[in-house]
């Protein structure tokens, strides 16, 4: 079994959707073995959000994909982006409440990420969580100098994940236990 962090976002809180988000992964067969509502500060977000070459790259690549496919050019290079984004989602988290959980379960990172859907909900499955309750996109945060509003943040891996939980968590606001249906779920376990 594997923990996963997710963090719903103060728009997720302010529209009143905790209930829902955390039910879709409970529904799912995961279970939540942490969670608190907080107001985050300054250090705990840049915490959170640390500064990685390599997701700056990959978010770069990805930019300049779709600004090619519209015919459009870049006007960032790859680090000027990935700061620009990086204090877009610091200063996107400062601005509410969120809640903080841990979901745990089989492969709980790439369930989880698969339930939320794709970060620019007008792209994600329209069953996903972002899918069905956002619809903002890139383009259009940009246009607006802002993050991009969707709801919820994931780990992107196990690896991720665990860094991340240690960020929000300590160790002893962590809890194990079974559900009641993980005999019939997993076999064995």
């Amino acid at each position: 079994m594997e923990r996963t962090l997710v963090l719903v976002k103060p728009d997720g809180v302010y529209r009143a959707l905790i209930g829902r988000i955390i039910t879709t992964f409970e529904d799912a067969g995961l279970k939540v073995v942490g969670i608190k509502m907080l107001r985050p500060d300054r250090k705990l977000t840049e915490q959170h959000y640390i500064w990685d070459e390599a997701w700056a790259k990959n978010v770069w690549e990805k930019s300049a994909k779709d600004a090619a496919e519209k015919g459009a050019k870049m006007s960032e290079d790859w680090k000027q982006m990935g700061e620009r984004i990086r204090k877009q989602l610091i200063e996107y988290i400062l601005t509410g409440p969120i809640v903080a959980a841990v979901i745990e379960g089989n492969e709980a990172a790439a369930e989880v990420r698969k339930l939320v859907g794709a970060t620019s909900p007008v792209r994600a499955d329209p069953y996903s969580i972002r899918g069905r309750f956002s619809t903002d996109s890139y383009g259009f945060a940009d246009s607006r100098h802002r993050a991009v509003v969707n709801l919820v943040h994931a780990s992107e891996d196990s690896k991720i994940a665990e860094r991340e939980i240690s960020v929000w968590f300590k160790k002893e606001e962590l809890v194990d236990y079974k559900r009641v249906d993980e005999g019939v779920m997993f076999p064995g376990h």
